[in-house]
């Protein structure tokens, strides 16, 4: 059932645009060597090897899989020319003569039709609950994901949303649109209150920057949430202000974001968030997803999580971390642990340490190349939990044995983690817990040795690289530091695991756009963000398969093709190892399997 189906669809807001639509990479100039992504598999790509045997007494095969490439993720047989499933794990795979020995007058015989048939995708990190929110939102990204390219654009977006959405407006008291990025905005800078209220001066806005860390309220939406000159920011965050007053403009940065949502958000019912927590999932199974993230749940949202999972309403699996400072409660409950409770569990805990490069409010150790307007000049970014809080929460995880994932964007950030896992290692020894380093955007090669002594698993996000790539140059980073985006190279030079995430939303949960970016490396000006970062196909592969089961301890039952594993594949309409690198963003998810069971069809 999709969203617009549901029970909830006529109290809840529509956003302009399909969650599932692609955008297209043009332009590029430079090719690629094709060859580096199927020697990154192994010498025995090309061959297949003898079917892997089934289970002993599975008897005849649900169905059989043949007529397209099978790419395993598995080592020892890396190309496949079937598999069969039964029960929703894979029974066999390998040779067509082989595995079709398992057909039984029952069995349903599957053509790929010369598409590729893939181990469904595993998300490092990203939002599925406010994956759903985006899809119900006004659509606020800038081109080729959307038409929000400056402010005049940005009020007519919502106007026009709101138009459409008049009786949520009303039930809901609020006009709500995500993925605005001043970035990309033509003016160079975010809405103000004042422009908001050229949408509203009745109702409250309330839009949320691309990453997810700022947003912009009107001024009736100020009133709200009881926000003056008077109102002094929270700790972790910041009420920005009128140039030369303490009168707030309307933008909001991290946990001032966070109260003010709270507040706003107030009036949508727990019905609604149910739908947007499906249409989340669904939208991540679009693009080729099995299992997807909540990489932050707060209260509210685990509630609608559990909520879904008891009425049977997640198409694919989640992991779940709730936040260890705001929702600790959760850590440690019956949903916490290995297993999933009608496809959703507790894998650990989260931690924000920074925000974001993008919005500049990520921790650095040397000032910002370009300093935000009224700013000193060594401005370096926000911290947003304290140093000692975050060595605490690390302590408390490792006595506990739970994992730990870290949001930490800048490399004094990044000191800040390794600090806490060095500290909580002595506290209590060694051990297979992997924690994430999560974004590690301007992580430093000193600073990657550390991870691998530690044992920190590094979860990077190079889709930066395509979106913020030319921002980061020319104005975060400046041309040296923006080099070294996501140092996947770094990581690959050192025989390190690693995975690649988009964070949806702070952009679409696209899995192709993830693999080019990867694997590419080009800005949207086709400049080559970091060439010696770029990423041979197949390891961008494994990165989003079998290494993202690992991080997640479940490579046991995920993210290769292997017999005994879980039936969660995906196909797509051509073999990436063979396409063209600088066009992987073109190729289409055409279906996704979730435990035999087709959940998304192109």
């Amino acid at each position: 059932m999709c969203i617009a189906c549901s029970p909830f669809a006529s109290a809840l807001p529509r956003r302009d645009g399909t969650a599932a639509r692609r955008s297209v990479l043009g332009g590029l100039a430079r090719l690629m060597a094709g060859a580096a992504g199927a020697a990154a598999l192994g010498p025995g790509l090309f061959r297949c090897a003898q079917a892997q045997p089934a289970a002993s007494g599975s008897g005849f095969a649900d169905a059989i899989y043949r007529g397209g490439p099978i790419l395993t993720m598995n080592d020892a047989m890396p190309l496949a020319e079937a598999v069969a499933v039964r029960g929703g794990r894979i029974l066999s795979v390998g040779a067509r003569a082989a595995v079709e020995a398992a057909r039984g007058p029952a069995t349903r015989m599957v053509d790929l039709e010369g598409r590729s048939l893939l181990p469904g995708f595993v998300d490092p990190h990203g939002h599925v609950f406010m994956v759903g929110i985006q899809a119900v939102s006004a659509n606020l990204l800038p081109a080729p994901d959307g038409d929000a390219n400056d402010i005049p654009s940005v009020v007519r977006l919502l106007r026009e949303w709101a138009g459409r959405n008049a009786d949520a407006v009303r039930r809901y008291q609020l006009i709500f649109g995500f993925g605005y990025d001043e970035s990309q905005l033509r003016e160079g800078r975010p809405p103000t209150r004042d422009e908001l209220d050229q949408v509203s001066t009745e109702v409250p806005v309330l839009i949320i920057h691309a990453s997810g860390h700022l947003g912009v309220t009107n001024s009736r939406g100020l009133d709200v949430i009881g926000v003056s000159a008077a109102t002094d920011d929270p700790v972790g965050g910041v009420f920005r202000r009128r140039d030369g007053s303490r009168e707030p403009n309307g933008v909001m940065e991290e946990n001032a974001l966070i109260q003010a949502s709270g507040r706003l958000f107030a009036r949508i019912d727990g019905g609604a968030w149910v739908s947007m927590v499906r249409a989340g999932a669904e939208s991540y199974a679009s693009f080729g997803y099995t299992t997807c993230q909540e990489g932050r749940a707060m209260g509210p949202v685990m509630a609608s999580l559990a909520e879904a999972a008891d009425r049977s309403l997640l198409p694919i699996d989640v992991v779940a971390y709730p936040d260890i400072l705001g929702a600790a409660d959760q850590l440690g409950t019956p949903l916490h642990g290995r297993a999933y409770r009608n496809r959703l569990r507790v894998g650990g805990a989260k931690i924000s340490i920074d925000g974001s490069p993008q919005g500049k409010t990520a921790l650095l150790s040397r000032p910002y190349h370009v300093v935000p307007p009224g700013l000193p000049p060594d401005y370096r970014g926000l911290q947003t939990a304290p140093t000692a809080v975050t060595v605490e929460a690390f302590a408390r995880c490792y006595e506990r044995g739970w994992q730990i994932l870290a949001h930490a964007n800048g490399d004094a950030a990044i000191d800040v983690m390794i600090a806490a896992a060095a500290e909580a290692t002595r506290r209590h020894g060694r051990g297979d817990r992997r924690p994430v380093l999560i974004h590690g955007q301007t992580l430093r090669e000193d600073q990657v040795d550390r991870l691998r002594e530690l044992g920190i698993f590094p979860s990077l996000f190079p889709m930066h690289t395509y979106y913020w790539g030319d921002f980061h140059r020319d104005s975060v980073l400046g041309p040296e530091r923006a080099e070294n985006i996501s140092p996947t190279g770094w990581l690959m030079a050192r025989g390190m695991m690693w995975t690649s995430h988009h964070d949806a939303p702070v952009a679409k949960p696209d899995s192709m756009r993830v693999l080019s970016a990867t694997v590419t490396r080009r800005s949207r000006s086709g400049d080559i963000i970091g060439p010696r970062h770029r990423v041979p196909v197949a390891t961008a592969l494994k990165a989003m398969t079998i290494w993202a089961a690992h991080q997640h301890f479940e490579e046991a039952s995920k993210g290769s093709i292997e017999v005994g594993k879980l039936a969660d594949f995906v196909t797509l309409s051509a073999n990436p190892l063979e396409h063209d690198p600088e066009r992987l963003a073109e190729l289409r998810v055409t279906e996704t399997i979730k435990e035999g069971a087709s959940v998304y069809r192109a």
